[in-house]
């Protein structure tokens, strides 16, 4: 087996933020791994216990993506938590609340 015949290898970034601390790990892979992938091999997940992946909660630089996402070379990995408050209810909120002052 050549070097030629051996996948080409990117790095990318897998990112988590939690409001208590955050954890970035970059990692090699071969090309055309999914974000999936790169999630479950960057073992990002275990350094928080209690954290459930939502696979609809993933991107690359702030676009959601499907976990089936094959990444490229620099794509950063994303991994979102639930919201706290509904953004659009706390600005309604708000709004209510300044409406009575």
């Amino acid at each position: 087996m050549t070097g030629q015949d051996a996948p080409a290898v990117i790095r990318v970034e897998v990112v988590l933020a939690m409001p208590e601390r955050q954890a970035l790990v970059s990692l090699e892979v071969a090309e055309g791994t999914t974000v999936a992938g790169a999630i479950s091999r960057s073992g990002v997940l275990e350094k928080f216990a209690g954290f459930e992946l939502d696979p609809d909660r993933v991107g690359i630089f702030g676009q959601k993506v499907s976990p089936d996402q094959v990444l490229r070379a620099g794509d950063r990995v994303e991994i979102y938590r639930p919201l706290l408050a509904d953004p659009k209810e706390v600005r309604r909120q708000r709004a209510i609340d300044q409406a009575k002052s």
